[in-house]
């Protein structure tokens, strides 16, 4: 055995200090949280992959028109609730150009990042019809808007994809649908975290079984245009990113800054509402909200409820970087391009060490390279992986988290491993796999 490069005793009584009594059920909060306490008490620093932040610099149009706007006074102004006429043009202008959705600007709402576009709209979901009452994930997903949902107090239900792609995602979903208490459909494209991207025969089972059931569909593009399979930066023309918007107008799309634009910082995100679907009357909204349309009562009860609109100076900045892209001055998709080049490295290094990776599949095609992937490690549990490899100074998150039925799995998010960094964890990979001999 090669000594580890963290002393196990650390990391244990590190666990113990924290009381985290399993890992493979730890947030990635908690994760955080040990990994710096452990930093702090050696000196090794660890290849960190439990927390999916952005790696990259923030884009120089987004800041500069920021400061623009900064500099004309907006700072002092609140932002109309709805948002600033220029970010809702180019919001609207990108959605059509990037997915070939025609929308209007009215139905563009800013908002305080996806995280409060999403539980905005989970929010008004539940709320549609009081027999509609439960939430649809599918899995695996993003931890923290089920906690949205524990913090509301409204009910989900959610089902791993794992074992249903394809045709036989129909059924399981149907077999929710019957019941007759389920509002919406919830999940990110490509996926958080396992980096499957669905395909158009999925997509259009989802729309047809929204139109059917008459459920609202919510995907989280957090990761907008990432398949980098594909080259889908064309402003105007095909190939778009993949949507359910071809097959319904039940949906709700949340279209980040954080990722695709690097902008985690400023909190700014697009909650884009379909036409149809955001000038139509629910009375039970009127019970709840006093306002029965969609639309404006997400907009002018909830949002402004919970923030009174986005920051006034960061929605110039996405505005910008926008307008920039529907132009084809700025190539938002090569910029981030560098995460599927550490991907693929990283994956090499995990498998020549003798894990697997957990969701390797679109089907019958390999996986994307992208912001996350997912690997386990023959006869250890998610847990008992996370537990081993912070002795070797290197972090991540168990998919038990995510809603995954691969319990044995664990998330990598590639941000934080910059290409110095990639020598360091070859290093320590190459010591577990000399300590791991399968």
């Amino acid at each position: 055995m090669i000594n580890t490069p963290v002393e196990k005793n650390i990391v244990d009584q590190e666990i113990e200090n924290l009381g985290i009594k399993d890992l493979g059920k730890a947030t990635i909060r908690e994760i955080v949280g040990l990994v710096n306490r452990i930093q702090a008490n050696t000196d090794t620093k660890f290849i960190r992959m439990e927390m999916g932040v952005p790696g990259l610099a923030p884009p120089k149009i987004g800041i500069e028109a920021e400061i623009e706007a900064l500099q004309s006074g907006v700072a002092s102004d609140y932002p109309m609730v709805d948002g600033v006429k220029a970010l809702k043009d180019e919001a609207a202008r990108f959605v059509k150009n990037f997915m070939g959705v025609d929308i209007s600007p009215t139905s563009c709402i800013p908002t305080v990042g996806s995280m409060q576009g999403a539980y905005a709209t989970f929010l008004l979901c539940s709320n549609l019809e009081p027999k509609k009452d439960t939430a649809l994930f599918i899995d695996p997903g993003f931890p923290v808007q089920k906690q949205q949902f524990i913090v509301m107090g409204h009910k989900y239900e959610s089902f791993d994809v794992y074992n249903y792609r394809g045709e036989a995602l129909r059924e399981k979903i149907e077999s929710y649908l019957q019941q007759g208490n389920i509002n919406s459909i919830i999940y990110s494209n490509p996926n958080n975290p396992s980096w499957i991207c669905f395909t158009e025969e999925e997509l259009q089972i989802i729309g047809e079984l929204a139109n059917k059931y008459d459920v609202i569909v919510i995907e989280d593009l957090a990761y907008f245009a990432m398949d980098f399979r594909r080259d889908l930066f064309h402003p105007g023309e095909p190939p778009y990113q993949a949507s359910v918007t071809k097959y319904t107008d039940n949906y709700i799309l949340l279209i980040s800054g954080s990722k695709a634009f690097s902008y985690a910082g400023q909190r700014i995100a697009i909650t884009a509402i379909s036409d149809k679907l955001f000038t139509r009357s629910y009375p039970n909204l009127k019970t709840r909200f006093g306002r029965e349309q969609f639309g404006n009562t997400f907009v002018l009860r909830i949002i402004y409820a919970l923030s009174s609109g986005a920051c006034h100076s960061a929605q110039y900045g996405l505005a910008a970087m926008l307008k920039a892209a529907n132009e084809g001055r700025f190539n938002f998709i090569e910029e981030v391009k560098e995460y599927g080049e550490r991907a693929k490295i990283m994956k090499e290094m995990f498998l020549n060490a003798g894990f697997k990776i957990v969701y390797d599949k679109d089907i019958d095609k390999d996986i994307a390279d992208g912001f996350y992937f997912t690997i386990s490690y023959p006869g250890l549990t998610g847990g008992e992986l996370v537990k081993e490899l912070l002795y070797y100074g290197i972090s991540a998150i168990s998919l038990d988290n995510t809603g995954s039925t691969r319990s044995e799995g664990l998330r990598a998010c590639v941000s934080q491993i910059t290409p110095e960094k990639m020598p360091m964890l070859f290093e320590r990979i190459s010591i577990f796999k000399q300590n791991h001999q399968i």
